[in-house]
């Protein structure tokens, strides 16, 4: 259940987001990381046990895409084994706590999409989820000398084009803010995946705390 906007007097417990069927909870905590990597790797595969060398790649591309999510901060990340007929729908979601700013002032969000529309490359706007006001960017990442975005695998000089779109919120009754980016290498169809994710970032819901009960 949505929690009525205003109503929060203090920071949530948790949250909760609604993901397609087909997506994976990949667990990037170091302890726990490799356990989750075999999960996904198996569940990838299953049934098919003549392509080690490929199911051994695929592992190692996992733990480099989960190390990378932790390091830069990230709690957790998702990842699409949606199947459109034989083919696996690529797709990420990487979940991001980021710090309140050491100035210790508070940035509104029209503000935050200012800063981030001023280099002009990417589609900026300020819109309401029923989690609260969002910082909405949609950018097309990739191609020469270009990072791979969040959550994707590739050559940092060498990489295909790519559709990101994040979605940047406050945590209600804090200073910090929460990150959720969508990756896809589907530019050719970059609408209809803009809107599954729009759809994933509208299910957000603050979950416990002083006014749910829960």
């Amino acid at each position: 259940m949505n929690t009525p906007p205003g109503s929060r007097t203090g920071p949530p417990a948790d949250y909760r987001l609604l993901l397609p069927e087909g997506w994976f909870r990949l667990d990037i905590d170091p302890e726990r990381r490799e356990r989750s990597v075999d999960a996904l790797v198996n569940r990838r595969f299953e049934g098919m046990d003549n392509v080690p060398h490929i199911k051994r790649q695929l592992r190692q591309d996992l733990l480099a895409q989960a190390t990378a999510a932790f390091r830069e901060g990230g709690i957790e990340l998702y990842l699409s084994l949606q199947q459109a007929g034989p083919l696996t729908i690529p797709a990420s979601l990487l979940v991001t706590f980021l710090p309140a700013s050491s100035s210790g002032t508070t940035t509104s969000p029209e503000d935050v999409a200012t800063r981030l529309a001023s280099d002009g490359q990417a589609e900026v706007e300020v819109v309401e989820l029923a989690a609260g006001t969002a910082v909405r960017v949609r950018r097309a990442t990739g191609g020469p000398d270009q990072a791979p975005p969040a959550g994707l695998p590739g050559k940092a000089e060498e990489t295909l084009p790519s559709l990101t779109l994040d979605y940047q919120l406050s945590v209600p009754g804090t200073e910090t803010h929460l990150l959720l980016t969508f990756s896809t290498p589907l530019v050719q169809i970059a609408d209809a995946m803009v809107e599954l994710f729009d759809a994933v970032a509208g299910s957000l819901t603050w979950m416990g705390g002083d006014d749910t009960g829960e």
